[in-house]
């Protein structure tokens, strides 16, 4: 497999694969050597000079998955069971995250009931439950919502997938893409409005409700009015309705710079297209890939991935069913070279690593911590990782990771 980074040449070859590699090691032992205080800092400061405060926070995934083994996760015949979820809802509360995605799809268990066990098992976690506007009626979903906000104390967060699905097998239908954000947007919009005002009645081109009025009532907290609602999507189309209608547009593992030119994009939609909610805020989906020491995370990832070329690692083939346009920018990145920005490992993407799975950011604690913080610095504050084995890896980052990230 090939790791090198972008205008390096090769060093290496790997006779059992034919591919080219090179250690990325030797370039970040430099990196390696800063004291960990750097990380500890309360404020950064973004490229346009604006000091960014620390208030960003960090969530894990937990990935709902009929099959057992997703990503190179520990197989057993109870992978998604409740005693198994459940230890991980409450391995992360223990170790400090705020709580977790949940992911959707049809051939899944059902999100949000998940989400409803977990939280009924834990006192701290936070659910961020994925979900599709033509899975529910905006109705039907905020009241839910609500309930489950209610009954949890205020923990539930929503993110919003328009993304492909086996929509015929539950019975709903869709347009072209345009139609398709269309009713997000309308999905979006109304359940904003059913959580925060009464008597409401709306006629899109999708949905209506007439004197809509959703009970139980959500009470404000600070700032929070209602759940947040998260938003992914890199096309025009979806950046659209991101601009308008979310609380949080997650970004997949790209390089600063295409953050940065996504945050600077999004921002000038929102003014063109008259936002008139709070400015939008701005997350990161990626893997984490931490260990001891730099020299130990790359050589571990270079024989992670190794198996992957070889298909030996597992469940990885998650992103062929329908190619999205972020799935592919991510996919497109490994053309520039193996190792992006500091640490960003774009190989996975070559051998099956969807999604998240696509690109890892690679290193020791404080690699990775440095690595974020960068991403801070740009603006984004709400930060989903992972890697697998899910419940260790928890433990992993959770000990070596965070506390370089959440310190005072």
């Amino acid at each position: 497999m090939l790791m090198k980074r972008a205008g390096e040449p090769s060093l290496v070859q790997r006779p059992s694969t034919g591919h080219m590699i090179g250690s990325p090691i030797l370039r970040h032992k430099c990196l390696a050597a800063i004291p960990k205080s750097i990380f500890l800092l309360s404020t950064s400061q973004s490229d346009d000079g604006q000091v960014v405060s620390n208030h960003s926070e960090f969530l894990w995934y937990i990935p709902n998955d009929i099959k057992a083994g997703h990503r190179g996760d520990a197989s057993s015949p109870d992978h998604n069971g409740l005693d198994t979820l459940t230890s991980q809802a409450k391995a992360l509360e223990e170790y400090g995250w705020t709580g977790a995605l949940i992911g959707t799809g049809w051939g899944r268990p059902d999100t949000f009931t998940l989400a409803t066990a977990l939280v009924a098992r834990t006192t701290s976690f936070e659910p961020l439950i994925a979900v599709r506007p033509g899975y529910w009626k905006p109705a039907n979903f905020a009241s839910s919502v609500a309930t489950l906000d209610h009954l949890s104390g205020g923990r539930v967060r929503v993110n919003v997938v328009s993304g492909p699905d086996e929509l015929a097998a539950y019975g709903d239908e869709e347009g072209d893409q345009a139609q398709r954000y269309a009713r997000t947007k309308e999905f979006m919009r109304l359940v904003r409005r059913l959580w925060t005002e009464e008597n409401v009645t709306f006629s899109g081109e999708h949905f209506h409700v007439t004197g809509s009025t959703v009970a139980p009532r959500l009470i404000p907290v600070g700032e929070r009015r209602h759940p947040k609602l998260y938003f992914g999507g890199a096309s025009e189309a979806a950046e659209r309705v991101a601009a308008t209608e979310a609380d949080v547009q997650l970004f997949w593992g790209e390089p600063l710079d295409g953050v940065r030119e996504r945050i600077d994009r999004l921002k000038a939609h929102g003014k063109t297209l008259d936002r008139d909610l709070p400015p939008l805020e701005f997350g990161l989906r990626i893997t984490t890939f931490v260990r001891d020491t730099t020299e130990q995370a790359w050589a571990e990832a270079e024989a992670k991935v190794a198996k992957m070329a070889d298909g030996a690692a597992g469940n990885w083939q998650d992103h062929r069913h329908g190619i999205a346009v972020g799935q592919q920018r991510l996919l497109n990145l490994s053309q520039q070279g193996d190792v992006l920005d500091d640490n960003l490992y774009t190989a996975p993407g070559k051998f099956g690593g969807g999604g998240a799975g696509t690109t890892w950011l690679v290193g020791s604690g404080e690699d990775v911590a440095r690595s974020l913080r960068k991403y801070e610095a740009l603006g984004v504050s709400h930060f989903v990782l992972s890697d697998t084995p899910y419940l260790s890896e928890i433990k992993r980052q959770g000990s070596q990771l965070l506390p370089l990230l959440t310190g005072p």
